[in-house]
Formats: structure tokens, C-alpha cells, sequence
């Protein structure tokens, strides 16, 4: 399978079986435990378990004069020159970036002898049990694990930015 192939199926796939509780903090950096089960490739019945945490960085206010400096690398002049003026015009949008990091050395993995979906309802009641609420629980694809990984970070961001935007709103900072 190539990698557009892998990478597209791992999308397709991926799924969300318990979204954290809390979302994206909006003045503090947040930190996720997530649970991700994968399906062996060439074994039935075979379910490989990741455990790990995600942590999102707090979400930084981008004015347009400052995103044009980060998100424009490798444009060319008239690009940047649109950039340059959209930061000078009054009322201009601001954006939201979040940043995240995986701390893979936390990262815990186990191989289950058990159909994922056996696996998968069982770490779905393990975790609602213990009322985490900054747990996840995820499905992916072996070959695209990290891109599962991904996929559910955009998701809980986008959940997470209504009440991010009404949160700096509040405070002033919009």
C-alpha cells in the first residue's frame, strides 16, 4: 500500500470511540491520556493497544501581521506582500494556533490476543470508569497509527475552539 493510500485509509478509519470531557484549556496547557487500539495486519484477532499522552499548548492569539510570518514560508513576494497589507487593514481577523506535542516516552504499548472490538469495549468501560476526564479513547490503523493520533487532535480542537474564542472574548483579548 503506498503511503497517499495508507494515509487515507488511516483518515477513513480513524475513530473516536470517547472524546475527553474537558477540551482545549484556553489559558493553560492541557494534557490528554488517550487509549488507541489498532488491528494487527496479518493476525486476527490480534489488537495492539497504545497508551499515551498528548499535551496541547495553550492557544496563542495569531494576528494576521504575525501569521503571515509563520504560515507563509515558501511563497513568494506577491503573497507575502498581500499578508504585509491584510495586517494593516483595521478589524482584520484574528486566528487561533494551537500547538501540540506527543510525549512518545510515555507512550505504553501492549498486544491483545482478542478481536479490536472486544478490546475496544472493554478499554471503553476501563476508562469510563475511572472518570478521567482529560481520557480518550481511539480506533485507528496500525500502519497510520500516528496519523488516528492526529485526526483526533483536529477533532478535539475544532470541538474545543468555540468555547476558546468565547473564553479570550470574555477577557478582552477579541
Amino acid at each position: 500500500m503506498s503511503f497517499e493510500d495508507t494515509f487515507s485509509y488511516s483518515l477513513e478509519s480513524s475513530r473516536v470511540i470517547l472524546l475527553p470531557r474537558t477540551r482545549v484549556a484556553t489559558f493553560r496547557t492541557s494534557l490528554i491520556h488517550y487509549t488507541l487500539m489498532t488491528e494487527a495486519m496479518d493476525r486476527v484477532g490480534t489488537t495492539f493497544v497504545r497508551e499515551g499522552n498528548l499535551q496541547a499548548e495553550r492557544p496563542q492569539i495569531l494576528l494576521p501581521k504575525a501569521m503571515a510570518k509563520l504560515l507563509l514560508e515558501g511563497f513568494g513576494q506577491k503573497a507575502h506582500t498581500y499578508a504585509e497589507w491584510l495586517g494593516r487593514q483595521p478589524g482584520t481577523l484574528a486566528f487561533l494556533h494551537y500547538g501540540f506535542q506527543f510525549r512518545k516516552e510515555e507512550l505504553r504499548f501492549r498486544q491483545v490476543e482478542a478481536p479490536i472490538d472486544s478490546v475496544t469495549q472493554s478499554v471503553t468501560r476501563a476508562v469510563e470508569e475511572r472518570e478521567d476526564p482529560f481520557a480518550a479513547v481511539l480506533v485507528g490503523v496500525e500502519d497510520g497509527w500516528e496519523v488516528s493520533l492526529l485526526r483526533f487532535f483536529l477533532e478535539w480542537m475544532q470541538k474545543s475552539l468555540p468555547r476558546n474564542i468565547h473564553d479570550l472574548r470574555q477577557e478582552g483579548f477579541l
